[in-house]
């Protein structure tokens, strides 16, 4: 009895996987990638592993390795429905690289990973031009990477991105919440919009008011597509200038990705501190107040999803303050000093519920938000 079977010969490209297109792509990523790249890196494109030259971690004392991975989520949504590619790298060296600089550590080394329905080689190197552009603006190596393929499971101009990096800091340098002090400032650096959180709050509010991304929107001065495709600001260059500068004393970085700018914050606290933060030192971009409009979104719940507006804190004396300021300025970075650290006092306690204590598994300090964000 013959075995059931197919009547014509299957083959990869038959079931959906174009080995050539892949290779195609990467020949056209090929100069990007050149352009992301250290004196240490070894070998080229192509290798089954990248190489990175570490000797120079010998002349460190306490070497520590720091390591992160992330992806861009439904943000991609937006670039795959505007046929927009070459900025949502930026949106993942963002994610990946400026969550290693938190502890003060230099990022070294990047590889990103690609999934999509279908290898178009103009799109994949798209998606790779501006990762190489973001990892050479933050002085990170682009090592290697992967583009794979998966007809069936992802639609053909489907795709996600995902990223890893690892960097190193001197553990005597280490920044967190073993340094901050009753006393410290807390200084908020601009973000460049809504960066890579939130975005499927924000896709179903827009959803809802049926509004289409090509819609021009006076507030914003664009359209609304262009404005949520606005790519993350990339902080890793800027942050070490300030970490290297003697005359700051950085003591805590926190990101402020999911989960908003206080619960990021109170996680790089030590317990038993608190950091006010007074919310009429800044007016976020009008982005942020056009998705609480058309969605009703409770602010609570705004606060808790988008950064509105700040992309990064810095902890540090108040003395260092004006120098932090000058630096990101000459770097074009817009900082500003939005609260201070103080004890968490038992009056503090009672009022659990104004109180914004560490998330995700962090028994850190608290973050209380008071005020109400300036208009203008």
């Amino acid at each position: 009895m013959s075995e059931p079977g197919s009547p014509t010969p299957i083959t990869y490209a038959a079931a959906g996987v174009d080995t050539e297109a892949g290779d195609r792509a990467v020949e056209l990523m090929k100069a990007s990638v050149q352009r992301a790249q250290r004196p240490e890196v070894l070998g080229g494109l192509g290798g089954f592993a990248g190489l990175f030259d570490a000797s120079a971690l010998r002349r460190m004392t306490r070497p520590v390795l720091a390591t992160s991975t992330d992806g861009v989520g439904t943000k991609v949504a937006i670039a795959q429905a505007m046929d927009i590619h070459d900025t949502i790298g930026f949106d993942l060296v963002g994610m990946v690289v400026d969550d290693i600089v938190v502890c003060g550590a230099e990022p070294l080394v990047m590889t990103d990973y690609i999934a999509c329905g279908t290898v178009v080689p103009t799109r994949i190197a798209a998606i790779v031009s501006g990762i190489a552009a973001a990892c050479a603006q933050a002085g990170v190596a682009l090592v290697g990477g992967e583009t794979a393929e998966h007809p069936g499971l992802l639609d053909p101009d489907e795709y996600d991105v995902a990223g890893a990096a690892t960097g190193v800091v001197e553990y005597a340098d280490l920044l967190g919440a073993h340094r901050v002090e009753a006393g410290d400032a807390v200084l908020a650096l601009a973000s460049s919009g809504l960066h890579s959180n939130g975005y499927s709050l924000v896709r179903r509010v827009v959803s809802a008011a049926g509004w289409g991304l090509d819609r021009e929107v006076p507030e914003l001065g664009r359209t609304l597509g262009e404005e949520l495709l606005t790519p993350t600001r990339v902080y890793a260059a800027d942050l070490l200038a300030v970490i290297r500068d003697p005359q700051v004393q950085l003591h805590a970085l926190s990101h402020v990705t999911g989960g908003g700018l206080a619960a990021n914050l109170a996680r790089v606290l030590p317990p038993g501190l608190v950091a006010g933060v007074d919310r009429g030192t800044w007016a976020p971009p009008p982005v942020f107040g056009l998705v609480q409009r058309l969605g009703q979104v409770p602010s609570d719940d705004l606060e808790r999803t988008l950064n509105m507006g700040v992309g990064f804190v810095a902890v540090l004396p108040p003395a260092g303050v004006a120098r932090a300021v000058q630096v990101l300025g000459e770097r074009g970075l817009s900082a500003w000093q939005v609260g201070e650290v103080g004890t968490l006092r038992p009056t503090d306690r009672a009022q659990q519920g104004e109180l914004v204590s560490g998330s995700k598994g962090v028994d850190g300090g608290s973050v209380q938000m008071m005020g109400g964000y300036r208009t203008s």
